[in-house]
C-alpha cells in the first residue's frame, strides 16, 4: 500500500464523516478512580459484585466479560450507556450516549454515582474525583485479564528496549492509576481545521483550569502529570501520537501529512491482540513482515504477520485534540474532576464550540500569555505546574481567562438548555487562581490529609 492509497483510507475514515449533515452532540466519557480507604489493595470480588448489581438495578446488558468470566463491560441499549473499566479494575469509566442537552447525562451520572457509593462504601471503598488515584501505591497494578488491555500493557512495558532513543517514565502501570474527563463534540468538515487550531491554541487555558492529576509521593512540581505520564511512555514513543499538534495543521492536506506521520502499534488477528514496535503507518505497510507478541495460556509468545487493510483501523493516536472515525473530535487533556464539579468540562468544551472566531479574536489580542516567545507546547508545559511561570501577569491571566469564560457563558445560553450555571466553579477557580491539583498540593504541603480531599473531591 502506497503513501497516496494510506492518505485516501486516512480520509475516508477520518474526514468523510466530517461532512454529513447534523446537530451537534456531546459524547462523554467519564473515568473515575476506585480506592480502598482501608490502604490495601482495591477488592476486586467487591467490584465484580458491584458490577453485578450495576446490571440488575439499571437494566444494562452484558456487552463483554474478562477472560475470567467476569463482567467488564456494560450497556444500556435505551440510552447508549457503557459502563466498564478502563485499562484495570481500579478505574471506572461510563461513557454516556450522545446528547444535546447535557442535563440528561448529568442526571443519570448523579443517579449511577450514588448507586455505586452506596453499594461499595460499606465496604469502605470509594468513588472520587482524581486524574491521579491518590492509593496507586496501594493498588494491584494489574491489568483487565482480556486480550486488549495485556496487549496494551505489554506494549507499555517495552519501554526499557528503546531507553537509548528518548526518556520514559518508570510508570508503564499509569493507565492503571489515571482517569480522565473527555468530550466528544460533533464537528463540520468546514470547521475541522480551525477548530483543532483554536481548540489546541486554548489548551494552556484549560490546564490552568482543570488539572488535578498529583502524583502526591513526590515532590508535587506538577498539578497535571497526565500529560508527562502519556508523553514520555510508549503511547509518545512517536511524539507526533500525543499531546499538542507541532506545528498546528492550517489546511486539510497539513491535516493528513500529521496524520501519516502517526504510528501504529498493534493490531488483531484472528482473536489475537498483537502489540509491536511502533511503526509509521507508511512505514507499517511497507515491511513485508511484522514481528510481534500476543498473550495466551499465561505467556505472551512471538508473532509475524503480513500488514493488510484490517490493520488500519487500529491506527489511532491521543492527541489532546484527537480527530475520530465518528465524524468528531474528542477532546482528551483534561483530568478527572471533583465530582461535584464534573460538569464544567464538557460545559466548557459545549459552550466554546460554535464560537470559534470570538475565541480567535480573544486569542489575537492577547499578549500576557499569547504571542510572546513560547510555543503552544512550551506553554501548557508551564501552566501544568503548581508554581505559575513569573513572566505571567496573574490579573492579566484572570482577565483573560474570564473572557474565555464568559465566551463559553454565552454560548450555553445560546444553546437554550440552562446548561451556563455548569461553569460557576471555574468561575471560583479563577478568582482564586487555583485549580483541584494546586489545591491538592497546597493542602498536603501545609500538611493536611489526603483523605480529607479523597472526600472532598469525592461529594456530590
Amino acid at each position: 500500500m502506497n503513501e497516496e492509497d494510506i492518505k485516501k483510507l486516512i480520509y475516508q475514515r477520518y474526514i468523510e464523516p466530517t461532512k454529513q449533515k447534523r446537530d451537534v452532540y456531546a459524547g462523554i466519557e467519564l473515568e473515575l478512580p476506585l480506592i480502598n480507604l482501608d490502604k490495601a489493595p482495591l477488592d476486586f470480588k467487591l467490584i465484580h459484585k458491584l458490577t453485578e448489581k450495576f446490571k440488575t438495578q439499571f437494566n444494562f446488558n452484558v456487552k463483554t466479560r474478562d477472560d475470567d468470566g467476569n463482567i467488564c463491560c456494560l450497556e444500556d441499549p435505551k440510552t447508549d450507556d457503557i459502563y466498564t473499566y478502563d485499562c484495570s479494575y481500579n478505574n471506572l469509566e461510563i461513557s454516556f450516549g450522545k446528547e444535546k442537552n447535557l442535563h440528561r447525562v448529568e442526571e443519570r451520572f448523579r443517579e449511577y454515582y450514588k448507586f455505586i457509593q452506596e453499594t461499595i462504601n460499606p465496604e469502605n471503598h470509594y468513588l472520587t474525583g482524581f486524574g491521579v488515584n491518590p492509593y496507586r501505591n496501594y493498588n494491584k497494578h494489574l491489568p483487565v485479564p482480556n486480550g486488549r488491555y495485556r496487549m496494551l500493557y505489554n506494549h507499555l512495558c517495552t519501554y526499557s528496549k528503546y531507553k537509548y532513543e528518548k526518556y520514559f517514565h518508570d510508570m508503564p502501570e499509569y493507565g492503571m492509576f489515571t482517569s480522565a474527563a473527555q468530550t466528544q463534540v460533533d464537528v463540520n468538515f468546514h470547521d475541522l481545521i480551525k477548530t483543532i487550531h483554536l481548540f489546541s491554541i486554548l489548551e494552556p487555558i484549560k490546564a490552568v483550569l482543570f488539572s488535578n492529576s498529583v502524583l502526591n509521593d513526590g515532590e508535587m512540581e506538577l498539578a497535571c502529570s497526565r500529560d508527562m505520564l502519556w508523553e514520555d511512555s510508549m503511547q509518545g514513543y512517536n511524539k507526533k501520537n500525543v499531546g499538542m499538534y507541532e506545528p498546528l495543521p492550517e489546511t486539510m492536506d497539513e491535516l493528513l501529512d500529521y496524520m501519516l506521520s502517526t504510528s501504529i502499534y498493534c493490531t488483531e488477528k484472528d482473536g489475537k491482540y498483537i502489540n509491536f514496535p511502533p511503526r509509521v503507518i507508511t512505514d507499517f505497510y511497507q515491511a513485508e513482515t511484522i514481528y510481534g507478541e500476543y498473550y495466551q495460556d499465561g505467556n505472551y509468545h512471538p508473532i509475524s504477520f503480513e500488514p493488510n487493510g484490517t490493520d488500519f483501523k487500529y491506527l489511532r493516536s491521543f492527541k489532546f485534540e484527537d480527530l475520530t472515525f465518528r465524524g468528531t473530535l474528542e477532546f482528551r487533556s483534561v483530568c478527572t474532576q471533583p465530582v461535584n464539579e464534573t460538569m464544567t468540562v464538557h460545559s466548557f468544551h459545549m459552550g466554546l464550540i460554535n464560537q470559534l472566531d470570538e475565541l480567535n479574536q480573544i486569542f489575537e489580542t492577547d499578549t500576557n500569555l499569547y504571542n510572546q516567545q513560547y510555543s503552544l507546547t512550551e506553554l501548557r508545559n508551564l501552566m501544568v505546574r503548581y508554581e505559575l511561570p513569573d513572566f505571567v501577569d496573574k490579573n492579566q491571566l484572570q482577565d483573560l481567562t474570564v473572557k474565555i469564560l464568559d465566551l463559553a457563558t454565552q454560548g450555553l445560553k445560546t444553546r437554550g438548555y440552562n446548561e451556563e450555571k455548569m461553569l460557576k466553579p471555574l468561575y471560583k477557580r479563577i478568582k482564586l487562581l487555583e485549580n483541584p491539583g494546586q489545591q491538592l498540593i497546597k493542602h498536603l504541603k501545609s500538611g493536611g490529609e489526603i483523605e480529607d480531599k479523597i472526600r472532598e473531591y469525592a461529594q456530590l
